[in-house]
C-alpha cells in the first residue's frame, strides 16, 4: 500500500520564483504522517487555495505543494477508533492545504482531531458545494443569531456577495427570514444574486463612505463582511443601535479605518470568525446544521464542477475576481 501512486495538483517554485501548476504523480509515502488516510472524491476551490497556488508564503511555506483546505472521500485506513474504513468523512481547514497536502490529490493523510463524519442528508459533493466558505457562511449567520440579530431588526448586508461566503451568507440569511442587501461590482450578477434571495443589490462605491465621517446614518441592523477593509469600515459606521457585524475576510484590505464611535455610541458588535480553528463540537453542530434546516435547495445552482485538469483556470478566474459561487473538484477514481 505504502507504494500506491496517485494524481495531485502540484505547485512547485522555479528558481526564478515562479509557481508552476501541473497535475503529477505522488506516492502515499509521500504524505505526513496522521491516523487517517482518506481516499478524496471531491474537494473545492476556495480563496486560501488560490494563494498557496501563487506562492503566497503567509498560506504555504514550503513547495513542491498540493493545496486543497478541502476535501471530502472514504476512509481507507485508520488507527483511530473513531474511524472505519469504508466511512464517509469531510476534512476541512486547521493546516489541511496549507502546509499539509490537500484536497487537490486523490489522497490525504491527517490527524483524526481533524475529520467530520459525513452528516446524514449531506452527499459528499454537497458538503464541497458549502466547503470551507460555505461553513464560513453559516458561522457567520449563526453568529449573527446568536448575539440576538432578528428580520424585524432591519436589513442585513452581505459584502462580496457573488464569493462563495457571500452567496451562501446570502442564501442562509435569506431562508432565516433576513432582508438581505447584498454588495457586488457585477452588474451581471444582479439577477443571480436575487435568485438566491437578496432585496437589493448595491455596488462596492454606494456600500463605500469617502467623506471621512465617524459615524454615519444608520443603515443596517448587521453585516456578514467577507472583504475587510473600507467597505467593512462604512458598514460599522452605518450600521444601526445594537447591531452586529461579522467579519471572516480580507480580500479587499486587511486594514480597517476606523473610530470607536460605532461600537461606544450605537453598541455595534463585531465578531471575527474563525473557521480554521473552529472547536470541533461547533464545527459539528454546524455541519448537522447544512445538513438539516440549513440545506438549500438551490445549492447546486451555487456549484461549477470541474476535473483537476480545468482547476489551474479555475484559480486564475477567482484570482481575477471573475469566480463566481463554488467550484468543486471532482478527483479521478
Amino acid at each position: 500500500m505504502s507504494s500506491k501512486t496517485f494524481k495531485a495538483l502540484v505547485v512547485t517554485e522555479t528558481p526564478d520564483q515562479r509557481y508552476l501548476r501541473e497535475i503529477k504523480e505522488r506516492t502515499l509515502d509521500e504524505l505526513p504522517p496522521g491516523e487517517v488516510l482518506v481516499k478524496v472524491k471531491y474537494s473545492s476551490l476556495n480563496y486560501k487555495d488560490a494563494l498557496s497556488a501563487i506562492g503566497n508564503k503567509g498560506v504555504t511555506k514550503q513547495y513542491p505543494h498540493t493545496p486543497g483546505i478541502d476535501a471530502a472521500g472514504v476512509v481507507e485506513e485508520s488507527s483511530s477508533p473513531d474511524f472505519k474504513p469504508g466511512e464517509e468523512v469531510i476534512v476541512t481547514s486547521y493546516d489541511l492545504g496549507m502546509n499539509t497536502p490537500g484536497g487537490f490529490g486523490q489522497y490525504i493523510r491527517v490527524p483524526a482531531a481533524w475529520v467530520v463524519k459525513r452528516p446524514e442528508g449531506l452527499t459528499l459533493r454537497e458538503s464541497m458545494i458549502f466547503g470551507t466558505a460555505g461553513f464560513t457562511a453559516a458561522l457567520s449567520v449563526l453568529r449573527l443569531l446568536q448575539a440576538g440579530l432578528t428580520p424585524e431588526r432591519g436589513t442585513v448586508l452581505v459584502s462580496g456577495a457573488t464569493g462563495g461566503v457571500g452567496s451562501i451568507a446570502v442564501s442562509l440569511l435569506a431562508r432565516e427570514g433576513f432582508k438581505v442587501a447584498a454588495v457586488s461590482g457585477k452588474p451581471e450578477a444582479k439577477a443571480y444574486l436575487t435568485e438566491l434571495g437578496a432585496k437589493e443589490v448595491i455596488t462596492p462605491e454606494e456600500a463605500t463612505d469617502t467623506s471621512g465621517r465617524p459615524l454615519l446614518k444608520a443603515r443596517w441592523a448587521g453585516s456578514v463582511d467577507t472583504v475587510g477593509g473600507p467597505i467593512l469600515a462604512t458598514t460599522l459606521k452605518s450600521t444601526a443601535l445594537g447591531g452586529v457585524v461579522t467579519c471572516c475576510g480580507n480580500a479587499a484590505s486587511p486594514e480597517l479605518p476606523l473610530t470607536v464611535y460605532p461600537f461606544i455610541l450605537r453598541g455595534v458588535t463585531l465578531i471575527g470568525i474563525d473557521s480554521q480553528n473552529c472547536p470541533m463540537n461547533l464545527r459539528v453542530q454546524v455541519w448537522n446544521r447544512l445538513a438539516g434546516d440549513w440545506h438549500l435547495e438551490h445549492l447546486e445552482r451555487l456549484a461549477t464542477e470541474t476535473g483537476l485538469e480545468g482547476l489551474s483556470e479555475q484559480i486564475d478566474l477567482m484570482l481575477s475576481r471573475r469566480h463566481r459561487g463554488r467550484t468543486v473538484v471532482r478527483l479521478p477514481d
